[in-house]
């Protein structure tokens, strides 16, 4: 028995010395995707000759049968901006893979870039097909759709893309559709659920700023901006609409700090240089703009010099030039450029720059009014008519046009076309008191109406004539040259309202600053999905009027 238990005991070790298995080798890769991990490790490190380099070795070795290879190959290319060549790569990986959404996506990308975008939609629509839970294939389908002009369903696949995943650049893709089609209020909604989702994108906080604007509610606008401002003190289209805000309430002192921030991130910007001339405009003030370079860039400041006014306004005309340099195709530069050349009785220069409006602004009729002051006061009288029978054609509502019309033809002695003029102006009048579109007008037209309807023997039922009336209006009538065969009516004023352009959207945002925004082109996608149509934003600004006095003898014209 001891014997036995000896046996045993020796036994059991040997039990645990038993050899241990070798771990088995690790898979080789197949030779396809051999170098995947390599060429997606240049390619984010954007060494793109080297990737080149080891796509053309790996194609070479699998006879151009690794997907990633020319996949990687095709977005290469588009970097580069050779769009066909990556869409013929890119349906080459279809080809090898024709069950990846994202080969589709991307062959649909390519042919969108290349304008294709009915091409486009019919394969994102395939896409779709074998993926319906991708947000991204629902965006760009609406994106598609927003360029073919098919509102509507861009509308249900960007809604679609929300309920499947929300995403900051959808719902301004959504918001911008309802611009599009000029319904502001559904706008200003999806922004603030935009704002809801994502509080601290300045770009929307900026865009909702700028559509209380456009609507004129400047308190929430002031409070978005100022939220955007918050969030990036830096940012340059916020600081330009609330300093336009500020302008556009005579705040010109307040206005020119905020342009100066502006200055130091964007110096060379054209909407920024007009709403500072536009600010000299109206202060008229001893105010000059100097001008230093520093090593790393321009700075811009605001020194006070005892200056006389009309120094004031060259400084306005030096910087709406500088702003016309930077955009000499910009109408509202223009527009602004012609009005201060007539405050200073340079007709002939303000001919010139008002000219160049109306050839980009053809169906704007204060610029034809405009024109006419000038030729006016160039003595070319038989233009200057033509000019404002222009005006009166294309204008519907501004009772300036009529006003100077009439003042302008009972000067040359026609009394009879004067009060046709006149009796337009009444019904204007009346039709914005009946609607409550305007109830105040300003003392001097109110004035020169006065005067004009007592020389006309007419005016009884104008409103502001009736008795308890006390009116204002938001226009002014503008200079005409006295008739020789009989008393001039007295001095018209030339309208005053200044519009500057900044960025932004519609069109204004031809917000412009046209935003002020303008929006007249689709908005932009993700980078992930089709290239960005064209944007601009604008804001708009009113300076005060311009009143420009006449002259009974031939103004001497001073060319800039």
């Amino acid at each position: 028995m001891a014997d036995d238990a000896m046996k045993t005991d020796v036994q059991l070790p040997a039990a645990t010395d038993l050899k241990k298995p070798r771990p088995k080798k690790a898979p080789e890769l197949p030779i396809l995707e051999r170098r995947n991990w390599l060429i997606h490790l240049h390619y984010i490190r954007k060494d793109y000759e080297t990737c080149k380099a080891i796509i053309k070795e790996q194609l070479h070795e699998t006879q151009g049968m690794c997907e990633y290879a020319v996949y990687v190959q095709a977005l290469i290319m588009r970097l580069e901006g050779k769009i066909q060549q990556s869409l013929e790569l890119f349906q080459s990986c279809a080809i090898l893979n024709p069950k990846s959404s994202d080969n589709l996506k991307q062959v649909a990308r390519s042919l969108f870039l290349l304008g294709k975008h009915k091409a486009a939609i019919e394969v994102y629509n395939e896409a779709a097909r074998l993926n319906q839970k991708d947000w991204e294939i629902s965006h760009n389908l609406g994106v598609c759709y927003i360029y073919t002009k098919d509102f509507r369903s861009a509308e249900e696949q960007l809604n679609l893309a929300l309920q499947l995943n929300k995403h900051d650049l959808t719902y301004m893709m959504l918001g911008k559709i309802h611009l599009l089609q000029g319904d502001t209020e559904k706008a200003i909604d999806v922004y603030k659920s935009a704002v809801e989702f994502s509080p601290e994108n300045t770009e929307l906080l900026t865009t909702l700023g700028l559509l209380y604007m456009q609507l004129g509610k400047y308190q929430k606008a002031f409070e978005h901006l100022g939220n955007a401002l918050t969030y990036d003190p830096n940012n340059f289209k916020a600081i330009l609409a609330a300093g336009s805000m500020m302008q556009t309430h005579g705040d010109y002192d307040v206005a020119m700090n905020k342009y100066r921030v502006a200055a130091y991130s964007v110096p060379e910007s054209p909407p920024l240089w007009n709403n500072i001339g536009m600010c000299f405009f109206g202060k008229k003030k001893y105010v000059a703009v100097s001008y230093r370079l520093s090593r790393e860039h321009l700075v811009l400041s605001f020194d006070l010099f005892y200056l006389s006014p009309p120094a004031s306004l060259l400084q306005a005309i030096s910087c709406l030039k500088r702003a016309n340099y930077l955009s000499p195709f910009d109408w509202k530069i223009l527009y602004n450029l012609g009005l201060v050349h007539l405050t200073m009785q340079q007709y002939a220069s303000a001919f010139h720059f008002l000219s160049a409006a109306i050839n980009l602004r053809p169906r704007m009729s204060e610029l034809y009014m405009l024109l006419a002051v000038a030729l006016t006061n160039l003595d070319d009288a038989d233009n200057a008519r033509r000019s404002y029978e222009q005006a009166v054609q294309l204008d519907e509502s501004n009772l300036l046009v009529n006003l100077n019309f009439a003042v302008f033809l009972y000067n040359q002695g026609d009394k009879k076309a004067a009060l046709l003029q006149f009796q337009e102006m009444e019904r204007k009048v009346n039709t914005q008191v009946d609607s409550n579109i305007n109830t105040e007008f300003d003392p001097e037209l109110v004035e020169m109406a006065q005067k004009l309807g007592a020389a006309l023997q007419a005016g009884e039922n104008l409103y502001w004539s009736k008795p308890g009336k006390d009116s204002k209006s938001s226009q002014r009538s503008s200079s005409s040259k006295p008739s020789s065969s009989q008393q001039p009516l007295g001095t018209n004023q030339a309208l005053g309202q200044a519009m500057s352009s900044a960025a932004g959207y519609s069109k204004s945002m031809q917000i412009t600053a046209e935003p002020a925004a303008d929006v007249s082109s689709a908005p932009s996608p993700p980078t992930v999905d089709p290239g960005e149509p064209e944007d601009e934003d604008e804001v708009e600004e009113t300076a005060e009027p311009a009143k420009l006095k006449e002259k009974k003898s031939k103004p001497k014209a001073v060319a800039e």
